[in-house]
């Protein structure tokens, strides 16, 4: 059984960000906000959420803006103490609690999410870790646990690698990794098969990986035996596959909502609705919304 315990979390943050260019031309996508806070630290606060308090951040040559949105800024805090702004510094300060360490790590060549997993073996170490992919902006229930928390939780009874999976819609299935598996109790299924980006035609099901996984450190050693697949790339979905003839692996289908920020479409949908629910701007921006003409 392995520790059951999940101390880590790898954010792989190397990717170009093209489905958005011009804005990601010279600012990391995972910089983009939504609302008032960017992807990256919606991400960061769910793994924070499910107790974690390690942050890894495996980042690119243009990511120097994601080490500094968690750096402390001496001047603006300064400022802001000075001016008497004492709610605005204490939000400043709560981005990196003092209890939350970030490290972080290059990738120096774009070669797939399992390359990226790859690059941070040597801050994980031997023991199990989430990996938080920012481009899904996942949310929990309301009132309920965010995802990633409810994952971490089902590993501490489970010991075993698991994947956040939705229904996708069947045109959908070249965009995702496709499990298909056996009931195993609650929202878990033993993965039995697991494929990247397959056709419609030829996908085992309809059940789509999402950005959230819990992994054993065994995925390290299958990361480093594959070959390249799908786009001549390291598949993390690959590696899965292997690590099941050595481990089970489960589907965890989570209680909560994602959104595809990595698609204009998903960024604007989680916009408007996390807008509506902003303590500060919701009511007003529902009034706005109710006067448009569309």
């Amino acid at each position: 059984m392995q520790q059951a315990t999940v101390r880590k979390a790898v954010f792989p943050v190397a990717g170009l960000g093209t489905r958005f260019l011009p804005a990601t031309k010279a600012s990391p996508k995972e910089m983009l906000p939504v609302v008032d806070k960017p992807l990256i630290q919606y991400a960061v606060e769910e793994a924070y959420a499910a107790g974690i308090r390690h942050m890894i951040f495996v980042t690119g040559r243009s990511k120097r803006a994601i080490e500094d949105h968690f750096d402390t800024a001496y001047e603006l805090e300064s400022e802001l103490e000075a001016a008497g702004k004492q709610e605005l510094l204490a939000l400043v300060r709560s981005i990196q609690p003092d209890d939350m360490d970030c490290a972080y790590v290059r990738q120096p060549r774009s070669l797939g999410l399992g390359h990226a997993v790859l690059c941070a073996e040597a801050l994980v170490g031997d023991e199990p870790f989430a990996v938080l992919l920012a481009d899904d902006l996942m949310v929990g229930k309301p009132g309920g646990p965010g995802v990633l928390a409810q994952m971490t939780e089902a590993f501490a009874k489970q010991g075993r690698s698991l994947l956040a999976v939705q229904e996708v819609p069947p045109e959908q299935t070249r965009r995702y990794g496709i499990v298909s598996g056996v009931a195993a109790g609650g929202p878990l299924l033993r993965i039995d098969q697991i494929v990247e980006k397959p056709a419609p035609e030829v996908a085992p099901s309809r059940m789509g990986v999402a950005g959230r996984y819990v992994l054993t450190p065994r995925i390290f050693e299958e990361i480093r035996n594959q070959p390249r697949g799908v786009g001549g790339e390291i598949q993390l979905t690959d590696a899965i596959a292997r690590l099941m003839a050595h481990e089970v692996v489960y589907a965890y289908q989570y209680e909560g909502k994602r959104y595809d920020c990595g698609s204009k479409e998903g960024f604007l949908e989680a916009t408007v609705e996390l807008a509506l629910q902003h303590p500060q701007v919701g009511a007003q921006f529902r009034e706005y919304l109710k006067g448009l003409v569309v």
